[in-house]
């Protein structure tokens, strides 16, 4: 049998407003991950990996960024006919911009015409995982559907959160209802806690999708949505099947990471799937060679690790240190550091997620905060140490007390009083040592002079006038 052409959509004109100030100067799935990577990295790797090397990225929102990161770095072989091309908004069919996912496509059906695919995979941009598509296409070649979605299991409490999947009593590969961020819905037979939600992720026959797609069109009483409108029209027809994303099978996994599948949609999600990066076993691993995560490295020297003034002390524990990294006397703890930012001496990272050139002024401290691009910290600053005076300072922090900075935004200088607080929290001993002082008898001694080492940087900033 004849191998099926595949085109591969890739939806990236998301705002995420939910993301913000993340967002304010870049669209979603260009929001910088893991140290080196940007978020659509994660959907264009899993393609590309499945052997698909003809794709279109349809961006809209702020898209400079992801335009200029997809050119530099997604460049493929034209002499087999292989792209990965960024495609923005035109107006093709009307004076109107994206009304939503599905009217994007149904701009852009010149794209499918131009390519004539048999199949056309849809994904999302903006999550986290690792998946071989190749296998979800196989099984909907073999299920005689007409649209499959990828579904992953979720807790019952974040159904208002997703699109939910419940499946044909009658033929459980077909679904039998499709509903968009309901607020409640029914729990799984085998798992009452749990449902089934979309991933965002979609297979289609070609000819099939842009007949729903030209229909959606047509119709006054619709988001233009695929999740809301594209998936249900399929459902009502019988022709759309789940395929469980459990089954994907990817090279280099382990029972521990094989069906990670994060949604980084907010700022909390945002953080945490970070802290899943950093632990000594990963619940999501960079590492797996056989599935690599594909992106533009940035052209700056290895990260260097060097004793401060006074001799204090540069490390990192527990933590992700991408080239350009100087760490100079600080200390940097739980935290995930992007290219190119300096830690100065005595300074402590605490449980953060430092994005490129940002700049930790000696004595700073700078707990469970996000800090975006070319942010400088003056010395002896705190960030996300006082809920109160982050507030005060206009920084955005969330209900679970993530402090996030924007990108260039400024910090003023310290005051006397913000001194005292950085230096209370300068001689505290990170938790990795501690945990190591238990089990080696004679090193608490040791520790302890580093700490006070370390606390006396605290005098070297001076109060802000």
């Amino acid at each position: 049998m004849a191998l099926k052409k595949v085109l591969a959509i890739v939806l990236a004109g998301g705002e995420g407003n939910r993301l913000m100030p993340l967002t304010a100067d870049r669209a979603k799935p260009a929001v910088p991950f893991a140290g080196g990577y940007r978020l659509i990295d994660f959907a264009l790797s899993n393609l590309v990996n499945s052997g698909y090397l003809q794709i279109v990225v349809l961006t809209q929102y702020k898209s400079h960024s992801l335009d200029r990161h997809i050119s530099e770095t997604w460049r493929m072989s034209t002499l087999l006919q292989n792209y990965v091309a960024s495609v923005p908004a035109q107006q093709r069919v009307g004076k109107s911009w994206f009304l939503g996912s599905a009217n994007a496509i149904y701009q852009s059906l010149n794209l499918i015409h131009d390519a004539q695919p048999d199949i056309v995979v849809v994904v999302g941009a903006d999550h986290v995982y690792r998946m071989d598509f190749e296998q979800m296409v196989g099984f909907h070649t073999a299920s005689g559907a007409k649209a499959t979605v990828a579904a992953v299991r979720q807790p019952l409490s974040m159904a208002d959160q997703f699109g939910v999947i419940e499946v044909d009593p009658e033929n459980t590969g077909r679904i039998g209802a499709f509903v968009e961020k309901p607020s409640s819905t029914p729990g799984l037979p085998d798992a009452p806690d749990q449902f089934l939600a979309s991933m965002g992720n979609y297979v289609f026959d070609a000819d099939a999708l842009v007949e729903a797609l030209t229909l959606d069109a047509e119709r006054l009483d619709t988001k233009h949505d695929m999740g809301g409108d594209i998936v249900p029209y399929f459902v009502s027809r019988g022709e759309a099947a789940v395929y469980d994303f459990t089954t994907n099978d990817i090279p280099g996994s382990t029972d521990r990471d094989r069906t990670y599948w994060r949604d980084v949609g907010t700022i909390d999600s945002f953080y945490d799937a970070h802290t899943d990066l950093i632990s000594p076993m990963p619940v999501f691993n960079l590492y797996n060679s056989e599935w690599p995560i594909y992106t533009r490295q940035s052209i700056s020297p290895p990260a260097k690790f060097v004793r401060g003034e006074h001799n204090t002390v540069g490390a990192a524990l527990d933590s992700i240190v991408s080239n350009g990294v100087v760490i100079s006397g600080g200390i940097v703890e739980g935290s995930v550091l992007s290219p190119d930012t300096f830690v100065d001496a005595g300074a402590r990272v605490l449980d953060s997620i430092l994005m490129d050139k940002v700049r930790i002024g000696a004595g700073a401290i700078v707990k469970r905060a996000i800090i975006d691009k070319n942010v400088q910290i003056p010395a002896g600053a705190t960030v996300g140490v006082d809920r109160a005076l982050d507030e005060a300072r206009g920084f955005k922090v969330t209900e679970s007390g993530i402090t996030v900075l924007a990108k260039g935004q400024e910090v003023p200088e310290p005051d006397e009083k913000e001194l005292a607080l950085s230096k209370a929290e300068r001689g505290r001993i990170p938790q990795a040592v501690a945990a190591a002082a238990k089990t080696f008898e004679g090193l608490q001694t040791e520790i302890n002079k580093v700490a006070t080492v370390q606390e006396a940087a605290a005098d070297l900033p001076k109060a802000a006038k």
